[in-house]
């Protein structure tokens, strides 16, 4: 008898259920399923299976913990005191059991349905009112990618937002070195430049500008009013804008009481461990009259269908899928599930709790200063929080011997060290590196409570005022809040989450284990070579990996999202044209199904977006593309295109195409989210692609985590490889096949969110190259079986030319609507009704859905959600025959609450039971939905971003 593999496990479809869905599609041969891939993928473009790879063969799954573990235990956890945004913190275990570790809440979709939703978007509200109280400003959104993103978007923002014409954006000299780097990748793309300045030490501003940034506190800890430079600004029409930690916020003013009208920054230490870098949740919060500017998600409050108050993210024609080139901002992958901690973090200790922390902080480094001080050493500055900056002769030196001791110091210059406390740090350890720098190590008479923060500063306003921060105090009742809120969303813990573009697949327990082990979590991003170097192994081997996969020869792991990976390209493509002499070059030509980031992601580039049109196949309109590649031939840049096509289709003539735009001397940038309907029987360098991003929380089992984390990596040929993104603080210039990445970094960290990239290097050790080739068959054979299932009762919109999809199809609802008035919204909300998450609405076709099943899901799911269609079909058409009224059938009122069933007399046209269980299997295992459906229009118009009071809720 055969021993299960992982592959096994992470397949649903059985043999014996592949044989069936074959033999409904009328698929027969000695190798059914390789005949079904031969009908779908294009005879250009296919690759047979070869056992030839790098990829090892599969792993079982105590094999690849045992190698994840031998990695690890190559990392060495030092005292990081290294600072720089990046802090040790205590995750409290019931957060870290209850919702890193949960997949309620690792499993969710972004909360585009917010019926299914309400509990996240709770958290997330909770998030929002966190960072606004402290940043003290009007809204915040749901969060960013990380600091130094964060602060490249806030400078966006004040472009937008300005009524200044100058192009000249001002940089504390006292910034976080990752930030100007990053800073300086993103301005010079889009023309702004940055001009440096000594704040703190009196520099003045230049006479015209259109923002300043200043870092409170700054880099090297010190603590200043800003105040009079944020009124200089005003002065000059710039915005002012603060990169806060919200920790020092508890004690300090706030950034808005100061006079900023922005405040950045990252969520990292409430809660969220290093992980080498992330990921994080950044924070974006601005004053009252920006709240339109804001990029990414924001939450607001709205009401149901009976008037009840009810979340959903707010303002969504913002949302870059909608606005494509108009849009503010490219960002499509939130941090939802690390804000989600850091909101319960704020949510488990109080405000009164995350003040003690601050103040412990605090002290504990005054009391280094104290002892520093007795010793005769010098202490740079006397205002600080956290960190505190000390002159010694041999500060390589110091730093050094601190290592050998086990703690991670700073070296700011060849006379600076820097020393950062965090909640972590003990008393003890605090004086140990007080001896390392030169104090006696004698008994002190230190009295706590003293800090080294002006007074003139120091918080006075509430915060954090609300109950949600005031009633969770013991374990059993965060515990049970948390439960409460996982149990208001639906997940894949509950069931399939069919959504095209964006492969909600299964993410697997073994592969999600590692992600907490100490020696991956609590590693800082800048930590020294050598104590990394399990971690740099692992991700020379996923960059191998990947880069063999998808047919390129490097690949750079830092784009925190699939956004950030799409700007990397073509920021790649961008440095290959200027280092050519070809800087006019400048246009990218999309076509009008790409996804909406493209579009975003190519302005940002510097880039003049030309849209190409697709023909009635979904395909890309060839007569059309030859005709703007010969307008544009002089200034072509590149070409994005999805591939399988964001209609569900593998393009005939792709490699066509690809070829037309290399002749014309332009690149071309494949996008790389529906990679898992490719891999093993394609790849993109093979298909004329120059540059990809890779979705690894799409196709390599990041979890989507409620919207985000997302890890984007971006891979390229060698030609372009010079030109992805570095990082000045990386531990090695040297990546997987010998390639230098000279280009400016894209994320705050060297690696991006490197602490899920176990996640990913377990799944690949785990399906090996023959299972992953197979998962891809799985899902297109799904994706077939569906749309051949329902094509009788909802026209396949596109297909390839042998008939077949790929791992996706879209459902033409609008003959539906035509016939009976029933929309493709209120298909989407009668699902709720039968335990589904709703396919993707309405994108890229206006009235259709969008339908991905994954290789996850086994035949009894993917059955149940088609005779879920074919019963809403039937609904539909007994509201066209009169059987219910246009107005009051089981399709406009969905979805159903408990309430609605039971509150009152039941004067519907519809029986009860046909709203609650309109198939009988649900009775044994029903997901009711909180709230029934949203009034979005009422949001937009009375805008609330912050928790409501207790009492709009009785």
């Amino acid at each position: 008898m055969r021993v299960t593999s992982f592959a096994d496990r992470h397949i649903g479809i059985t043999s014996e259920a592949q044989r069936h869905m074959l033999d409904a599609l009328g698929v027969h041969g000695d190798d059914p399923v390789e005949v079904l891939m031969r009908q779908a993928v294009p005879d250009s473009i296919y690759t047979a299976a070869t056992e030839q790879s790098s990829i090892p063969a599969a792993a079982s799954e105590a094999e690849a913990l045992a190698e994840l573990r031998a990695l690890a235990n190559r990392n060495t956890v030092n005292r990081a005191m290294i600072g720089l945004g990046y802090h040790g913190t205590f995750t409290p275990s019931v957060i870290q059991r209850n919702v890193l570790e949960n997949p309620s809440w690792y499993t969710a979709y972004t909360p585009y349905q917010p019926e299914i939703s309400q509990g996240r978007l709770e958290a997330l509200i909770n998030f929002q009112t966190m960072v606004s109280d402290l940043a003290g400003l009007t809204t915040a959104n749901s969060s960013m990618l990380d600091e130094s993103t964060a602060v490249a978007e806030a400078m966006l923002l004040a472009r937008r937002a300005s009524k200044s014409k100058s192009n000249v954006f001002v940089v504390d000299a006292d910034a976080l070195p990752q930030t100007k780097a990053l800073l300086a990748t993103r301005a010079e793309a889009v023309g702004v430049e940055l001009v440096e300045r000594d704040l703190a030490g009196g520099e003045e501003l230049p006479e015209e500008l259109f923002g300043v940034l200043v870092q409170y506190p700054g880099a090297s800890g010190r603590v200043w009013d800003p105040s009079a430079v944020f009124d200089a600004a005003h002065v000059a029409n710039g915005i002012a804008i603060a990169a806060a930690d919200l920790l020092a916020l508890t004690l300090l003013r706030s950034p808005g009481s100061l006079g900023a009208d922005v405040a950045v920054g990252t969520t990292q230490r409430f809660g969220v461990p290093m992980a080498f870098g992330g990921p994080h949740a950044g924070y974006m919060s601005v004053r009252a009259g920006l709240e339109r500017q804001l990029p990414g998600r924001l939450v607001g409050v709205s009401q149901d269908a009976v008037g009840y108050p009810a979340y959903r993210l707010a303002l969504q024609t913002r949302e870059q899928h909608i606005r494509r080139e108009k849009a503010t901002s490219n960002i499509c992958t939130a941090q939802v599930l690390l804000a989600v901690m850091a909101s319960m973090y704020a949510v488990y200790h109080g405000p009164d709790g995350l003040r003690a922390i601050a103040q412990q902080v605090a002290t504990r480094a005054r009391l280094l200063k104290t002892e520093l001080d007795k010793a005769g050493v010098e202490v740079v500055h006397d205002a600080f929080f956290d960190t505190v900056q000390v002159r010694t002769a041999d500060a390589a030196g110091v730093v050094a011997r601190a290592h050998e001791a086990g703690f991670l110091l700073r070296l700011v210059d060849a006379e600076t060290v820097a020393v950062s406390v965090d909640e972590t740090t003990t008393v003890a350890e605090v004086l140990r590196v007080a001896n390392l720098l030169g104090a006696s190590g004698g008994a002190f008479g230190f009295v706590g409570g003293v800090t080294a923060l002006p007074e003139a500063l120091l918080r006075e306003d509430e915060y954090l005022t609300h109950p949600v921060f005031h009633v969770h105090r013991s374990e059993t009742a965060m515990m049970r809040y948390l439960k409460q809120l996982a149990d208001r969303d639906y997940a894949l813990d509950r069931g399939m989450i069919p959504l095209g573009s964006c492969t909600m697949k299964l993410n697997a327990a073994t592969e999600m284990a590692a992600i907490t082990w100490p020696e991956f979590a609590q590693l800082h991003p800048f930590a020294p070579r050598e104590d990394v170097d399990g971690s740099l192994a692992m991700i020379d081997q996923l960059e191998g990996w990947l880069a063999e996969v998808t047919g390129y020869d490097a690949v750079s792991l830092q784009p925190n999202a699939g956004s950030q990976g799409e700007l990397a390209g073509l920021l790649a493509i961008r440095g290959y044209h200027h280092a050519g002499g070809d800087a006019h070059r400048t246009v990218c030509l999309i076509p009008s199904s790409a996804h909406g980031t493209n579009a975003a992601s190519a302005v940002l580039a510097g880039m003049k977006v030309v849209v190409v049109a697709t023909d009635e196949l979904g395909n890309v309109d060839l007569d059309d593309l030859h005709a703007k590649i010969a307008q544009h031939a002089e200034n072509l840049s590149a070409l994005m295109i999805t591939y399988p096509s964001t209609h569900g289709v593998y393009e005939e003539q792709v490699t066509t195409i690809t070829a037309a735009v290399h002749e014309a001397g332009g690149q071309v940038y494949v996008d790389g989210a529906n990679l898992n309907a490719l891999l093993g029987y394609a790849r993109f360098g093979d298909l004329g692609g120059d540059v990809s991003h890779l979705n690894l929380h799409k196709t390599f089992a990041i979890p989507h985590g409620g919207g985000g984390p997302g890890v984007g990596p971006v891979a390229a040929k060698a030609h372009l490889a010079p030109y992805l993104p570095g990082h000045p603080q990386a531990q090695s210039a040297v990546h997987s096949g010998g390639h230098v990445f000279e280009g400016g970094p894209v994320s705050g960290a060297p690696y991006g969110s490197a602490g899920v990239l176990p996640i990913s290097w377990a799944y690949v050790r785990m399906m090996g190259p023959e299972g992953l080739r197979d998962a891809t068959a799985a899902a297109v054979l799904s994706a077939n079986y569906i749309a051949a299932r329902l094509a009788e009762h909802y026209p396949v919109l596109y297909s390839g030319e042998q008939g077949r999809v790929a791992h996706e199809c879209i459902l033409d609802l609008r003959p539906l609507k035509d016939a009976t008035g029933i929309t493709v919204d209120d298909v989407a909300k009668r699902l709720i009704d039968y335990g589904f998450h709703a396919p993707t609405m309405s994108f890229p076709v206006a009235g259709t859905l969008m339908v991905e099943p994954t290789e996850s899901e086994d035949l009894g799911e993917v059955d149940r959600f088609i005779e879920a269609m074919i019963q809403i079909k039937a609904e539909a058409d007994a509201v066209a025959a009169g059987t219910w009224p246009a107005d009051d059938n089981p399709l406009v009122n969905a979805p159903h609450t408990a309430e609605s069933l039971i509150a009152g007399e039941w004067q519907h046209a519809y029986p009860r039971e046909v709203a609650a269980y309109p198939v009988r299997s649900l009775i044994a295992a029903k997901y009711w939905p909180p709230v029934r459906r949203i009034d979005q229009a009422y949001g937009d118009r009375n805008l609330v971003c912050a928790c409501p009071p207790i009492e709009a809720f009785a």
